[in-house]
């Protein structure tokens, strides 16, 4: 008898216990998807603004798409001379060689200019102590993979 109490006590803790776990994974993602509405009305807000002050301050006038779009440029660009600098110490380094960087630079520049959604949590990192592309418990830099013959 005292074994069945026992099971029964140990379902109702699991399913308990797997209920919450549940109910705060959809709690969380319903305030990103919110989070992310927001910043990103917030910043279309934002350039409106700046765009108004500037042509109170200048009399010029500035779309303020226009003005997105030479942010996005500027990141872009700051983005790739990071990556070249990065790339360049690990040459320096003997981590990895000039064509295994101009390998990894090639591979990223085919990949598809995709701009991630609402929603999205990933990045380059990894998952905790295994790293991810750039580092981690397991090794550094990890070539794209080469077909065989």
């Amino acid at each position: 008898m005292w074994r069945s109490k026992k099971f029964v006590i140990i379902a109702i803790l699991t399913v308990v216990v797997l209920a919450g776990i549940l109910g705060g994974v959809t709690i969380a993602n319903a305030d990103d998807e919110t989070t992310n509405q927001t910043t990103t009305n917030n910043f279309s807000t934002l350039l409106d603004k700046v765009a108004t002050i500037y042509q109170q301050n200048t009399g010029v006038a500035i779309d303020s798409q226009e003005l997105q779009k030479a942010f996005t440029e500027a990141q872009k660009e700051m983005r790739n001379e990071a990556l070249d600098k990065y790339l360049n110490s690990l040459v320096d380094q003997g981590k990895i060689t000039q064509d295994q960087a101009k390998q990894y630079k090639d591979w990223l520049n085919a990949k598809p200019d995709v701009p991630f959604g609402p929603g999205f949590k990933g990045g380059m990192r990894g998952f905790g102590k295994f790293g991810g592309m750039f580092g981690g418990k397991f090794g550094g830099w990890c070539p794209p993979a080469t077909p065989t013959k």
